[in-house]
C-alpha cells in the first residue's frame, strides 16, 4: 500500500481507503464488517470512511465494534454532518447544534474519542458559513476533530471557507470529498483540482466504480445480490444505460490487455491525479476488497497509449 499527504496536511492516509456507504448496514452485517475492515488494515488501509446518516448510523456502529482491538493511532476514521438525522428543524443542516450534537452521536457510535477526518457533507445554505468555520475550529480546538472539510461543495463554497478562517486566524478546510470517476469527472477536472493545487485541499473522492457500474458486474444484466438489485437502490437502474454498459464492455477489453480487471483499471484511472489522496472504495465481499486493493500496482501501467484509447472509449474529455 502507497500512502499520500492529505492536501499540504502533514497526515498520510492509504491511496485506497475502505468507505461505509451503502454496503455497511445494508449489504455487510457485523460479521463481514469485521472481517473486510481488518483485512483492508492487513493489507495497509489506514483510511475508513464513514457518515452519521449511513445506514440510519448503522454503519458507524458496525465500524465501531469493528475498531476495537485495532490500534487507535494507526487508524484514519473520518464522519460526516448535514444529512437529517435527528428530529425537528434543526436536526439537519450545518448550524452548531446540530454539528455539535452529531459529532457526540458519531463518536457514540463509533466508540472513539475523536475522528480524524469530518466533513460538511453538503453547503447548507441555510447557515452561515462563518458559523460553520467556528464550529469546526472549536471541536478541533476540542479534540474531538483532528481535520475537517467538505463534500460536493462547489469551488468558490469551499474558498469562501478558506478566506473566513484565514480572516479570523481560524483553522480552514483542509479536504473535500468529491464523486470522481470515468463517467463523472469534469467537476473535478475543471473546476475542484485548480483550487486543490492552489490551496493545499486533498481530495478523497468516491465512487470510482460509478456505483458499481465500471466494475463490470453490470454487462450482462442486473445479478442477485447486487446493489441495483436492491430495492432501496433502485435508482441506480436508471443509470445503467445501453450506452454505459457498451463503453464499459470496451474497458473491460483494455483491462484484460494489460492484466487487469475492470474494476482495477477505474480505480487506477482516479489514482493517477496528484490531487488524489485516496479514492474511499466499497467491498461487499474479502474477494472484492482484495480486488481493489490490488489496483494500486496498476498505475504505472496506465501509459500515454492506454490513457489515450481510454479517453477514445469513454469520450468525455472535459473541455
Amino acid at each position: 500500500m502507497h500512502y499520500r499527504r492529505l492536501g499540504r496536511s502533514g497526515l498520510k492516509v492509504s491511496e485506497i481507503s475502505l468507505g461505509a456507504w451503502v454496503t455497511f448496514g445494508n449489504q455487510v452485517d457485523e460479521k463481514l464488517a469485521d472481517e473486510l475492515i481488518h483485512a483492508a488494515y492487513d493489507q495497509g488501509v489506514n483510511f475508513f470512511d464513514n457518515a452519521d446518516m449511513y445506514a440510519n448510523g448503522q454503519a458507524e456502529t458496525l465500524m465501531g465494534k469493528a475498531i476495537r482491538d485495532l490500534p487507535r493511532e494507526a487508524l484514519v476514521i473520518s464522519s460526516k454532518v448535514f444529512w437529517p438525522t435527528m428530529p425537528g428543524p434543526n436536526g439537519r443542516g450545518l448550524s452548531r447544534k446540530h454539528v455539535t450534537e452529531s459529532i457526540h452521536a458519531s463518536l457514540r457510535r463509533l466508540q472513539t474519542d475523536y475522528v480524524d477526518l469530518y466533513f460538511c457533507h453538503r453547503f447548507d445554505p441555510d447557515t452561515p458559513v462563518e458559523e460553520v468555520v467556528y464550529t469546526m475550529n472549536d471541536l478541533i480546538h476540542q479534540g474531538k476533530v483532528l481535520y475537517w472539510g467538505t463534500s460536493e461543495w462547489e469551488p468558490h463554497q469551499i474558498m469562501e471557507a478558506i478566506g473566513v478562517a484565514r480572516a479570523n486566524h481560524l483553522i480552514g478546510p483542509t479536504m473535500e470529498q468529491p464523486q470522481y470517476n470515468m463517467f463523472h469527472r469534469k467537476r473535478v477536472e475543471n473546476f475542484l483540482a485548480p483550487v486543490c493545487r492552489e490551496q493545499g485541499i486533498g481530495l478523497t473522492t468516491f465512487s470510482p466504480l460509478y456505483y458499481g457500474i465500471l466494475s463490470g458486474k453490470y454487462n450482462d444484466g442486473i445479478p442477485e445480490g447486487s446493489r441495483a438489485s436492491l430495492e432501496s437502490m433502485a435508482w441506480m437502474r436508471d443509470r445503467i444505460t445501453p450506452e454505459r454498459i457498451q463503453i464499459v464492455r470496451q474497458l473491460t477489453a483494455l483491462a484484460g490487455e494489460i492484466g487487469a480487471t475492470t474494476s482495477q483499471l477505474a480505480i487506477a484511472w482516479v489514482l493517477r491525479r496528484k490531487e488524489v489522496s485516496s479514492v474511499i472504495t466499497g467491498a461487499s465481499s474479502l474477494e472484492q476488497l482484495d480486488e481493489n486493493l490490488q489496483a494500486a500496482d496498476l498505475v504505472e501501467r496506465l501509459t500515454d497509449d492506454v490513457l489515450e484509447t481510454i479517453e477514445q472509449i469513454i469520450g468525455n474529455f472535459p473541455e
